[in-house]
């Protein structure tokens, strides 16, 4: 990894909530995997700790992220503009790409909210003997984002678009309707999410593979911050941000 102050290409709203930003990185484009983050100092002041975001897309050196404003953090972040610089840290943690090989047919991948971040990325480089069918939940249309993805499917908490309920109903709903063959989960969103829909995987006899969303100060593990628990593993914890982010979901408590 490697860090580095870089130029804002774009800022631009993909829908009402979410903002797509833009940089330029030659160093990101010739390094950067799928599913791997990158830390973001907003400011040199406040606040003082950096964000971690997935890597949304890179086309060329123009590497980017997406985001909603939940905070002072990603508020100052919206206000950037063309020309302004930022100061990023990455690629970090390790990627989808690890997790693609094995004996399955397709490739499902599940993501709530703005954990569809790193989805567009990953369905640009996998693997073309791989079918992939997309699951998208959010609690209303604005949290949507189908941009860069492979066979969508949508579902809204109030039904604005797409199926009317959660992800997880929408995929047992379809399982019923379509024969995917043997599939494995690729995942990231509210935890919450990701635990039932872990459940559902092991139900049904399936791997399942989650992009854990958690506060990474440092990004490389000396802070220490960002403990999951392991289930049946040599340590009793393992870092989100230097082992993961990805974990297969039987190996950690979700």
């Amino acid at each position: 990894m490697k860090q580095e102050i870089v130029a804002i290409h774009s800022l631009q709203h993909l829908t009402k909530e979410i903002l797509e930003l833009t940089f330029i990185s030659d160093y990101l484009e010739a390094n950067a995997q799928p599913g791997q983050f990158i830390n973001i100092r907003v400011d040199n002041d406040f606040p003082l700790l950096r964000r971690p975001f997935s890597v949304f897309n890179a086309d060329g050196n123009k590497i980017s992220i997406v985001f909603n404003v939940i905070g002072r953090g990603t508020k100052m972040l919206s206000r950037k503009k063309a020309g302004d610089t930022i100061d990023v840290l990455g690629p970090c943690g390790n990627n989808f790409l690890s997790f693609m090989d094995g004996d399955y047919d397709t490739a499902v991948f599940v993501a709530g909210g703005i954990g569809v971040a790193p989805f567009p990325f990953f369905t640009k480089r996998v693997k073309s003997n791989k079918k992939v069918v997309t699951f998208l939940g959010g609690r209303n249309k604005e949290l949507i984002i189908k941009k860069g993805l492979s066979d969508v499917k949508v579902s809204t908490d109030d039904g604005s678009e797409g199926f009317h309920g959660i992800v997880l109903d929408l995929i047992k709903d379809d399982f019923t309707k379509n024969n995917y063959g043997k599939v494995r989960f690729f995942t990231c969103g509210p935890t919450r999410m990701m635990k039932a829909l872990a459940d559902f995987a092991k139900e049904i006899g399936s791997e399942c593979y989650a992009s854990l969303e958690t506060d990474m100060a440092c990004g490389i593990g000396l802070c220490q911050g960002c403990n999951i628990e392991v289930i049946g593993g040599e340590k009793k914890y393992n870092l989100v941000c230097k082992e993961g982010t990805i974990f297969e979901t039987k190996t950690v408590k979700l």
